[in-house]
C-alpha cells in the first residue's frame, strides 16, 4: 500500500519517501528500529525542522507527528520517549500503538483506554466496515504473533491505522 505523502512538509516527504518508496510495512512487533539513512537523519531534527517552511500551530500534536515518525522506523524507544510526555487522546493513541508492537499488550490496552473514542477510530471503522476496536486489534495482533500466523491482514491495518493518525496529528499540529 503506497502512501500519499503530499499533504506533509518537505522533510517529512523526504523522510517517508525514501524508506521503500513510501510503502513500507510496519512489522507487527519489530525486533530492531529500522537501519535507514533517514531514521539517523529524523533523530538530528528538531520539530521546527520536521515542519520546515510551515507553522506549527499546536505542539503537542506536532509531537505526536514527531512520535508516529519513530514508529514508521520501528525506533520504539524514541517514539515511547516523546508519546509518554503528550497528555493527549492522540499521544496516549501513539503510545498504546508502540507498547502493542512492544507486545506489552496490558500496557498498549491501558493507554487505549485513555485515548478513549478517537476520531480516527470512527475513520479505520468506515474503512474497515465495521467499527474499530483497539482492544480487538491487540487481541487479535498478540494471537497473531504467538502462532505466527495471519499477519500480513493486521500489518495492512496496522499501516492504515498509522496513516490515519498521522494525517489527523499533522493537520492539527498546522491547525486545520
Amino acid at each position: 500500500m503506497t502512501s500519499d505523502f503530499s499533504i506533509y512538509s518537505a522533510t517529512i516527504r523526504s523522510l517517508l519517501s525514501a524508506v521503500d518508496a513510501g510503502s513500507r510495512a510496519m512489522p507487527l512487533t519489530p525486533e530492531t528500529a529500522l537501519d535507514s539513512p533517514q531514521l539517523e537523519i529524523l533523530q538530528g531534527l528538531s520539530l521546527g525542522e520536521l515542519f520546515f517552511g510551515q507553522e506549527i500551530a499546536d505542539t503537542e500534536y506536532a509531537q505526536c507527528v514527531h512520535a508516529g515518525l519513530y514508529l514508521y522506523f520501528s525506533a520504539l524507544d524514541e517514539s515511547h520517549s516523546i508519546s509518554q510526555q503528550v497528555s493527549s487522546a492522540s499521544g496516549s493513541y501513539w503510545h498504546g500503538i508502540m507498547h502493542r508492537q512492544e507486545g506489552d499488550w496490558s500496557n498498549a490496552k491501558y493507554w487505549f483506554r485513555r485515548t478513549g473514542e478517537h476520531p480516527v477510530m470512527e475513520k479505520l471503522g468506515q474503512e474497515t466496515s465495521g467499527t474499530w476496536d483497539p482492544f480487538h486489534f491487540v487481541d487479535r495482533c498478540e494471537s497473531a504473533v504467538n502462532t505466527r500466523t495471519g499477519q500480513e491482514e493486521l500489518i495492512g491495518l496496522q499501516q492504515l491505522e498509522w496513516q490515519f493518525l498521522m494525517q489527523y496529528c499533522y493537520q492539527h499540529a498546522l491547525g486545520q
